[in-house]
């Protein structure tokens, strides 16, 4: 079937499957404005070329046309109508919506009691709108995107998996980058909200233990560490080490301080590294290693020392912000924010927020307790990142 032919053709069934689903209010049909391209054919050729497709479909009862009877568009076809999706579907090599949907269905609908959020994505699909780009033509891949998460979750050692997520995904998959192509689908079943805030892969998988490689935390400010296999001050302008060979702290610092992003943790770190303060590099979302080191550390301070956290003020950074005030507090501390007012922010460094965005920024700082922050995002409905201010 030629090329201009099949896109209207295809076309024509993408629209009735909408107005199946409600998506569409006006019948599927291909008028005159729709067939511009066929009207202005430069040769009789590429005008019988199409007209050929068309009336094989015509003749197999897929659809009816009409033709102009005077005028310029005299013989030439005026208007397309749907008569049989099903069979169009056919002549197309296409498999008809409602069959993915409802393979869908009965591919993921087994999970839904583990994963809840599974009934909002079949929701979305049914309604033939994508989620994270990933349509129901995609649903093994969440099903294969539970494997992942499962494995994990049954091959935790101290909330990470020793094996590489390469090796895993060798192992699960035959294919050492298949692991990586189901972020999306994992970031969904996990935070269990298809609107959530997209996070890059490597957060994702981190936070079901899945390393790349070891990343060292890296720590600045003039403060003694107890770690493995020495007790001394942080190296100057930092220092970075594996999270489980950070132990305790043996000085008291003034204050502490976790950094979201690097450009920000290593002008702090310049700046900073002789007083007596802590700080640490998150590295945006604090993978499972990183937050047991957090805690130990925070265990090992009175409670009267004060521990900020300081990232976006967008929806990633309020999420981090509540990760970090869960652990803190089982540490017996409370995060406190810093300049994450949006009164700290200046007019100038400002971005205009959706709604969406706004309410989850305003959920996440709820959530990091910190109510007058969440009142104040409401209001002022901006994001900005770290680095700017």
């Amino acid at each position: 079937m030629k090329t201009l032919a099949k896109s209207l053709l295809e076309k024509l069934l993408a629209d009735s499957e909408k107005a199946a689903v409600g998506r569409r209010s006006k019948q599927a049909v291909l008028t005159k404005s729709h067939l511009s391209k066929y009207h202005a054919c430069k040769t009789l050729q590429e005008k019988d070329e199409f007209e050929a497709a068309i009336d094989f479909a015509r003749a197999e009862g897929a659809i009816r046309c009409l033709k102009g009877i005077k005028g310029s568009t005299e013989n030439f076809i005026e208007r397309i109508e749907l008569i049989d999706g099903d069979v169009l579907a056919k002549l197309l090599n296409r498999v008809p919506a409602e069959v993915t949907i409802r393979h869908a269905r009965n591919l993921l609908t087994p999970f839904a009691d583990r994963y809840p959020i599974i009934h909002e994505v079949l929701n979305q699909w049914a309604l033939l709108k994508t989620v994270r780009t990933f349509t129901a033509a995609d649903a093994q891949d969440w099903v294969d995107a539970i494997t992942v998460i499962e494995y994990a979750r049954n091959n935790m050692v101290n909330m990470v998996v020793l094996t590489p997520v390469k090796e895993v995904s060798s192992k699960l998959f035959k294919n050492s980058k298949r692991i990586q192509e189901l972020a999306a689908p994992i970031d969904v079943l996990l935070s269990g909200d298809i609107d959530a805030y997209a996070r890059v892969p490597s957060e994702v998988l981190e936070e079901i233990g899945l390393l790349r490689e070891e990343h060292p935390v890296r720590l600045a400010g003039n403060i003694v560490i107890s770690r493995d296999r020495v007790t001394d001050y942080i190296d100057t302008p930092y220092m970075g080490l594996p999270a489980a060979n950070i132990k305790s702290l043996v000085s008291i610092p003034s204050m502490v301080l976790t950094i979201e992003n690097p450009t920000t943790f290593h002008s702090e770190a310049r700046r900073r590294c002789n007083e007596d303060v802590l700080l640490i590099y998150t590295a945006g979302m604090p993978n499972p290693p990183w937050r047991d080191m957090y805690a130990r550390l925070l265990k090992s301070l009175p409670s009267t020392v004060p521990v900020y956290h300081w990232g976006d003020l967008d929806e990633g950074g309020f999420r981090i912000a509540s990760v970090l005030a869960s652990v803190a507090k089982e540490s017996g501390h409370t995060l406190l924010a810093w300049r994450m007012h949006p009164e700290d922010v200046p007019v100038a460094h400002r971005r205009p927020a959706s709604v969406s965005t706004t309410q989850k920024m305003v959920y996440f700082a709820k959530a990091a307790g910190w109510s007058s922050i969440a009142d104040a995002i409401e209001e002022s409905k901006f994001t900005v990142e770290q680095e700017s201010l």
